[in-house]
C-alpha cells in the first residue's frame, strides 16, 4: 500500500500552542509517500532514500537512550502511542521518501509521525483513531522518545486538510475550524524562506519558550497561560518580573496574549477575504515574534541572525503590499512571506542571491481540491 502525509506551515500562533492557545496553519503540497507491506512479524524495515536503512523489533516499546534524535525513536514512539490506546502494532517494510527539504520548517518529523501512525492504524486497527489521536500519539513520540520538546501544532495540521485554526484550550480535544480560502485566489502566494541557519543544536532554545511561558503561568496560579486573565497580567507585570528574575519570560507571556488575538483576527480576515487586513496582522505577528517572543535567532549564537536579515529584506522588497514573519519555532531556520504575484519573481531573485539558489520556495496548501 501506499501511504501519504504532507508537512505543514505556520499560518499565525507562533508558540502557542504548548499553552492551549490558538493557531492558524495548514497542511502543504509537499508531503512525505512510503511503500509499506505488512509482514508477520513484530520487525518493522525501514528504508529511507538517501539515509542508512535500519530495522527496529516493536517486542520492546520503551524508550531507547541511544535512539534519541532518530528516525528509529519515532517509529517506536508511534508504536508505542498505538498500543498505549488499546490499539495493535505489527511489523512492515516501508520505502520511504520525501518532498519536504530537509531544514525547511515544513515539520518533515511531525509529517512522519502521521505517515507513521496512519500506517499502523491502517494495517492493524481498522482506522480506529481519528486525526486528532494520530496527532497526539505523534506528539507524544517526538516529545518522549525522539526528545525534542513541541506542542501539537505541527502533527494535527499534517492531519488536516486545508487552512484550519485549531484552539488548543482543552489540548486532548482540540476544536478545529476549517478556513475554505486558497492565497492563490486572493491573488498572492506564500513563499518559504530557507535562511540556511542550522537548528539542529536547538533544543535549548526551543524549550526556554514554553518553560519560561509557564512560569509567568505558575506565578499567577495556573497550569499555563490560556487560564491567566490577560488584565491581570497586565496589571502585575512588575510583580512577575522580579519575582521570576526574567524580563524575557514576561516578554514572551505578553506575545502570548497578542497572538492568540491574532489568531482570531486572521482567520476572520481571510474567511472574509479581507487579505489587506490578513497583511496588516501577518506583519504584527513577525514583529511579535522578534520583539517579544524573541526567537529571531539564538542567544548562543548571536552573530548568526540569518532570520533578522531575510525579514529586513523582505520588508524592503514587499513594502506595504506584501508581509512576512518568523516561520515556525525560529531561533534558526526559515521565514514566511505573503507576496503579491506579481511580485513572486522579483521576490524569490532577490532573496536567492543572498540565500542561495533553491532557498526560496512557494508552497501553496493542500486542501485536497484539484489545482
Amino acid at each position: 500500500m501506499v501511504f501519504s502525509a504532507p508537512g505543514r506551515m505556520e499560518l499565525a500562533g507562533n508558540h502557542t500552542d504548548h499553552n492551549c492557545g490558538k493557531v492558524l496553519a495548514a497542511p502543504v503540497n509537499l508531503n512525505i509517500k512510503g511503500d509499506v507491506s505488512p509482514r508477520s512479524d513484530s520487525t518493522v524495515v525501514f528504508e529511507s532514500r538517501g539515509y542508512r536503512a535500519f530495522e527496529i523489533n516493536l517486542d520492546d516499546l520503551e524508550p531507547v537512550e541511544s535512539e534519541a534524535g532518530t528516525t528509529a525513536a519515532l517509529v517506536r514512539g508511534v508504536a508505542a502511542g498505538i498500543v498505549k490506546r488499546g490499539g495493535n502494532a505489527g511489523g512492515f517494510d516501508a520505502g520511504i521518501s520525501s518532498s519536504i527539504p530537509a531544514g525547511s520548517g515544513l515539520s518533515s518529523s511531525a509529517a512522519l509521525e502521521i505517515l507513521l501512525g496512519t500506517v499502523f492504524n491502517t494495517l492493524f486497527n481498522n482506522g480506529r483513531f481519528d486525526r486528532t489521536d494520530l496527532a497526539l500519539i505523534g506528539q507524544e513520540a517526538e516529545n518522549t522518545y525522539f526528545g525534542k520538546p513541541c506542542g501539537l501544532m505541527d502533527q494535527l495540521a499534517c492531519a488536516s486538510k486545508g487552512i484550519v485554526k485549531i484552539d488548543f484550550k482543552d489540548p486532548l480535544s482540540p476544536v478545529i475550524t476549517p478556513v475554505n480560502v486558497r492565497f492563490e485566489e486572493l491573488g498572492y502566494n506564500i513563499i518559504i524562506v530557507n535562511t540556511g541557519s542550522d537548528h539542529s543544536d536547538l533544543t535549548e532554545d526551543y524549550a526556554a519558550v514554553p518553560a519560561e511561558m509557564l512560569s509567568v503561568a505558575k506565578f499567577f496560579g495556573k497550569q499555563n497561560l490560556r487560564q491567566v486573565d490577560e488584565k491581570l497580567f497586565h496589571d502585575n507585570i512588575n510583580e512577575a518580573r522580579k519575582a521570576l528574575g526574567n524580563d524575557r519570560a514576561v516578554l514572551r507571556a505578553a506575545h502570548f496574549f497578542e497572538e492568540n488575538r491574532r489568531v482570531d483576527l486572521m482567520t476572520d480576515a481571510l474567511m472574509n477575504r479581507k487579505i489587506r487586513s490578513y497583511l496588516e496582522y501577518m506583519r504584527q505577528c513577525g514583529e511579535s515574534s522578534v520583539s517579544l517572543l524573541q526567537n529571531a535567532f539564538s542567544p548562543s549564537h548571536p552573530q548568526n541572525r540569518q532570520m533578522v536579515l531575510a525579514l529586513a529584506l523582505s520588508t524592503r522588497i514587499l513594502g506595504a503590499e506584501g508581509a512576512c514573519r518568523v516561520h515556525g519555532g525560529g531561533f534558526a531556520g526559515t521565514i514566511q512571506a505573503c507576496v503579491p504575484s506579481d511580485y513572486r519573481g522579483r521576490y524569490i531573485e532577490q532573496m536567492e542571491r543572498v540565500f542561495g539558489k533553491g532557498s526560496a520556495m512557494v508552497v501553496k496548501v493542500a486542501d485536497g481540491r484539484r489545482a
